[in-house]
């Protein structure tokens, strides 16, 4: 088995000891994407559609640097702050993935990084 380090300039650099993704077997494992723009560094606040929005265009930049694509995603895990967003987070998630949508799991968490509001993982095929 190999495994390659992914990094990106179109997803948040890494802020702590892991890295933006991993690629091994076949496979490309993106980390926990918060709602940060890339660019700037500066978190994306407001409503969680638009935290959902930039958590799923950094997945993207990740997923597309290890050479895969968004429409690969088998398995999506959303963290919220609060489940009473569960339903917005929903409605911009629905247009990324419109077609054979991938597993997923959504779970309330206590806290996130940077006390955002969503953060996304995700794995796809290469």
């Amino acid at each position: 088995m190999t495994k390659e380090v992914i990094s990106t300039d179109n997803a948040p650099k890494a802020i702590g000891p892991y890295s933006q993704g991993t690629k091994a077997n076949g496979f490309v494992f993106c980390s926990g994407q918060i709602p940060a723009n890339p660019a700037t560094g500066e978190l994306v606040t407001g409503s969680i559609t638009d935290q959902t929005k930039q958590s799923l265009t950094n997945v993207k930049g990740v997923i597309e640097a290890a050479g895969s694509s968004i429409d690969k995603v088998v398995k999506v895990t959303v963290f919220l702050k609060d489940m009473n967003d569960f339903a917005e987070m929903n409605a911009e998630y629905a247009k990324w993935f419109t077609d054979n949508p991938p597993a997923r799991a959504a779970v309330e968490v206590a806290r996130l990084p940077k006390d955002v509001g969503v953060e996304i993982e995700a794995i796809a095929i290469i």
